[in-house]
């Protein structure tokens, strides 16, 4: 059974239950891709219309003070209508109806298909709690009603926003998980001596500690920087309708719309004073975006980091890491490092967003960015994979990953590298004379010293003891001892 819509371009046929309807059939054969719109934004959306409509039974509330015998101009709801269409947004809110989302997230118009699509949604949900059929419009219209005082404009933008800041709380929570399980290892490592690499060669003495205090370090940067993010788009223009001027909404809904959302989500949300501007640039999520961009740079350097040591390239193993899961059908007992290569993919993926969203957001013509989809996919799309790959650092990677402290000890007093600590002791070209020595005959420091005699025994047992080979810089009265 099919129900027939009609819009000024011509009719449509579309299932009788449907609660989409003929904006959103448009829209899909319109934009014919499969890429799946994200949840978060349609649950926001109906959070964004709760709003809305609480805010305009308000507004009715206060017409009818000023004009108790209902002689006011405008035709305002009756209150089971408004009861309808604010149950009816409290389900998209919780995720509900989500089935009938049929709108693709790559599209062209703004949003204008996402805005229609949810008013269609809630108009056919708001009509089946009456006692009507979806498409019965001369009781509950998707414009007139469900998208009463709203534009496309404002809603989309300013619910991106809202489904944006809630990611981005749940992503500063996962960032100090998982920076507390990396400070974990770093002290558990304290003066547990390795090797420090420069261009991929053997450097100079250093600690486990050290490196993973450097991942730390970077993780509470992050994690001061996100949580920096909210400041940048909190701003929002719900209640500017077409291009943030407020044209054909009550001055009432405009002052109050935003006032509602902040109390129904217990967010710090702010209606902008300029909100032209917050319709028309885009450039606080280029922002936001860049600062995602940065946190997958490092969590791609650290599991590049963590993946290098752990790898058979190696050779005797320092570093080991969980063993997840089979790594070949062909290569038997094969594991792979999947959990840092995923982080490495996503880490790309998020790159390629951050240059969609910055050549997106400068392609803004005019009074409107047209782009707004596009960027709000990708801007979502990045916070979820942050937030999947710190929780996968934090319970695939790093919690169970093993150092052989006693193995990384050893190969530091076998490598040359440990030299660099006596230059101050018996100067470079002595030093240079061990190296030497200790890469022909593949002895540790201390029988290589035995032979060449460069240095005390007594001497040399002191300076590479773990607490001074670690400590910051030397004193003369560590070379006068």
């Amino acid at each position: 059974m099919a129900r027939t819509e009609k819009d000024f371009l011509g009719e449509e046929h579309i299932n009788k239950n449907a609660l989409y309807g003929i904006h959103s059939l448009r829209a899909r054969q319109n934009f014919p891709d499969s890429t799946p719109f994200h949840i978060e934004w349609y649950k926001a959306i109906g959070l964004t219309k709760l709003a809305c409509y609480m805010t305009y039974d308000n507004f009715k509330t206060a017409v009818l003070e000023k004009h108790p015998n209902n002689d006011t101009p405008l035709n305002l709801f009756n209150k089971e209508i408004i009861t309808a269409l604010i149950e009816s947004a409290e389900e998209v809110a919780e995720g509900k109806l989500f089935n009938y989302f049929i709108v693709p997230a790559i599209q062209g118009g703004a949003g204008t298909s996402i805005n229609m699509n949810v008013n269609e949604i809630i108009a056919n949900e708001a009509l089946t709690k009456l006692d009507h059929d979806p498409g019965e419009y001369n009781f509950i219209d998707p414009i007139e009603h469900a998208n009463i005082y709203q534009s496309t404009n404002d809603v989309i933008p300013t619910s991106l926003k809202l489904a944006a800041i809630k990611l981005l709380l749940e992503l500063e929570e996962k960032i100090n998980d998982l920076r507390s399980e990396i400070e974990a290892i770093e002290n558990k490592s304290r003066n547990k001596l390795r090797i420090a690499y420069t261009q991929m060669q053997e450097a100079v003495p250093s600690s486990y500690a050290m490196l993973f205090s450097t991942y730390n370090e970077a993780l509470s940067r992050d994690w001061w920087r996100v949580s920096k993010c909210f400041e940048r788009i909190k701003v929002v223009n719900l209640g500017g309708s077409a291009i943030g001027t407020g044209i054909a909404v009550p001055q009432f809904f405009i002052m109050e719309v935003v006032s509602s959302l902040q109390r129904l989500t217990n967010l710090p949300i702010t209606r902008s004073e300029n909100m032209p501007d917050a319709t028309n640039n885009m450039d606080s999520l280029v922002e936001v975006h860049a600062i995602l961009k940065a946190h997958a740079v490092n969590l791609e350097k650290m599991v590049s980091d963590i993946r290098l040591l752990a790898s058979d390239v190696v050779g005797k193993r320092e570093l080991s890491i969980p063993q997840k899961q089979v790594g070949s059908s062909i290569m038997p007992g094969k594991i792979n490092p999947v959990i840092p290569e995923f982080v490495i993919s996503a880490a790309h993926k998020i790159y390629a967003n951050d240059s969609v969203i910055t050549s997106l957001s400068a392609q803004g013509c005019l009074d409107l960015n047209a782009y707004l989809p596009v960027i709000g996919h990708a801007l979502l799309e990045s916070l979820k994979l942050l937030i999947a790959t710190n929780k996968t650092l934090k319970e695939n990677l790093f919690n169970g990953l093993k150092i052989e402290h006693d193995t990384a000890e050893d190969k530091l007093y076998h490598s040359p590298a440990i030299t660099t600590a006596l230059s101050p002791y018996i100067g470079y070209n002595n030093a240079a004379k061990l190296a030497k020595e200790m890469k022909k005959s593949k002895k540790d420091i201390f029988r290589v010293n035995s032979k060449l005699k460069l240095i005390e025994p007594e001497k040399l047992e002191k300076i590479l003891a773990p607490q001074n080979l670690l400590k910051m810089g030397f004193t003369l009265k560590d070379i006068t001892e």
